[in-house]
């Protein structure tokens, strides 16, 4: 029988079939579901921000982070036989949350978040096979370990699978 792994706001955690992985209210903050099919490991990481340099030592766990955050991911997936060789990614997230009154960092975190995830993302090579990011609403993620398929929900928009 399968469980749902939920993952929260700065988290992330790694599952394998049958368990479905899943994290809500994604907004200007990106999920990252990285998925190894030779050995069926799924991972999902729930970040907010777009890099640890910007904040300082005392500003949270770097699960936080799309540097940093991706970074644990990746070996937390390879300490469960994954290969960062084999792994494939799907991206939500990074809304518009904000209506834009200024050309702030806070109004364009969604859009920092999303540059800064397909960055780290190109740089360890990992390859983005789905990508469900920008727009103005939110979006809750569901990754599914035995198929790795990414089922999004949104009250706004309804519910799709990528």
């Amino acid at each position: 029988m399968s469980k749902t792994v939920v993952v929260g706001i700065s988290d992330l955690n790694v599952v394998g079939p049958p368990d479905v992985l899943v994290t809500y209210a994604l907004g200007s903050c990106v999920g990252i579901c990285l998925y190894d099919p030779a050995v069926k490991v799924a991972g999902l990481s729930h970040i907010m921000l777009p890099s640890s340099d910007l904040s300082g030592a005392s500003a949270g766990p770097p699960m936080r982070y799309a540097d940093t955050g991706i970074a644990m991911l990746v070996s937390r997936m390879e300490a469960q036989g994954a290969s960062r060789l084999r792994m494939k990614a799907k991206i939500a997230g990074g809304a518009q949350m904000f209506a834009v009154i200024s050309n702030s960092a806070i109004s364009n975190i969604g859009q920092r978040n999303v540059t800064a995830v397909k960055a780290v993302l190109q740089r360890l090579r990992i390859p983005i096979i789905a990508d469900d990011t920008g727009a103005d609403f939110g979006r809750s993620v569901f990754f599914d370990a035995d198929t790795g398929s990414m089922r999004v929900k949104s009250a706004a928009k309804g519910e799709w699978t990528l």
